[in-house]
């Protein structure tokens, strides 16, 4: 069987909006620009089946219109949606603010995609080949955490797990930590992500802290803005140059890049090829506005071949 993308994070609406600066207290401003885009674990997932590899999302996801918004993009993206509409809740929804430094900002309403339970994916087995991918905003879910932890707990060793610790997972003694990082194959993380989970002051010493702390074969990925990503396992370390674009919106960059490294890993790239391919990705998605901005496989490649000659 073809490798595929378990993705267990969550998927939500992104009220996307574009403005000058962000407002003081109090005071009002004006968008440029405003809509509602697919956002959250679906601009990895996407990112991923434009690449290649075969998706499934394993979340909830709501009965109202943010969920149909939801279900209608993963659809179009060839995104496999596994679980029943969830009846009691709709999805959730985060207004993104995009300012003039391409910087974001986000408020984010929690809906069905917060919560999970093991028995929502009991009878699922992973193949081998598999990813299985964890988001750290999964573990700060209090109706999903605990569930998602115990089906992880039942597939340890069948198959490969990234995770994405994201901005919320600074503890790395946490309990749901000393369950999940025994058997991480692949770390994802930006380099700020890196630095606070690791107490670490520089790059190289939050490197280090995360080799020590991951199985002996672990991957570590390091993004690092513009200048490209870090990767580690065990003593080896290779800083990947990146690619110098004009950036007007960062919303969905690292995604791009977790999605389109899984893809290259899974059709069996070598890590520094799969990681020069993300940071291509990334360059990409920051030259266009909206979360879900990764292009796809053969639109990467030109501008690979661009870039290279």
């Amino acid at each position: 069987m073809p490798a595929r993308l378990l993705y267990t994070g969550q998927v939500i609406i992104d009220l996307v909006m574009a403005v000058d600066a962000l407002p003081t207290a109090g005071q009002d401003v004006l968008a440029s620009c405003a809509s509602f885009e697919t956002g959250g674990g679906f601009n990895v997932m996407a990112a991923a089946a434009r690449n290649g590899l075969a998706t499934c999302y394993l979340g909830r996801h709501g009965s109202g219109r943010f969920g149909e918004l939801a279900r209608q993009a993963m659809i179009e993206e060839g995104i496999t949606v596994l679980l029943p509409i969830s009846t009691s809740a709709d999805t959730g929804l985060s207004v993104a603010l995009t300012d003039a430094s391409a910087e974001r900002s986000f408020i984010s309403h929690v809906g069905a995609e917060g919560g999970l339970a093991a028995a929502d994916l009991a009878g699922l087995v992973p193949t081998a080949e598999d990813w299985i991918m964890v988001s750290g905003y999964s573990l700060f879910h209090p109706g999903k955490a605990e569930g998602l932890l115990d089906w992880l707990a039942q597939q340890a060793g069948r198959c490969s797990l990234a995770f994405d610790p994201g901005p919320l997972v600074t503890e790395p003694d946490a309990p749901s930590m000393a369950r999940l990082l025994p058997w991480v194959s692949l770390w994802s993380s930006n380099r700020d992500e890196a630095l606070r989970f690791t107490a670490s002051d520089n790059t190289e010493d939050a490197l280090q802290r995360l080799v020590e702390r991951l199985p002996v074969d672990a991957l570590v990925v390091v993004r690092d803005g513009p200048a490209g990503c870090w990767l580690a396992q065990g003593d080896w370390r290779q800083r990947v140059e990146g690619f110098a674009v004009k950036a007007i919106d960062s919303n969905g960059a690292g995604d791009a890049h977790a999605g389109v490294l899984l893809a290259g890993l899974a059709r069996g790239l070598g890590k520094v090829q799969a990681a020069r391919l993300a940071n291509a990705a990334a360059a990409v998605a920051v030259t266009r506005r909206g979360p879900a901005t990764c292009p796809a496989r053969a639109e990467l490649e030109a501008f690979m071949q661009e870039r290279d000659t």
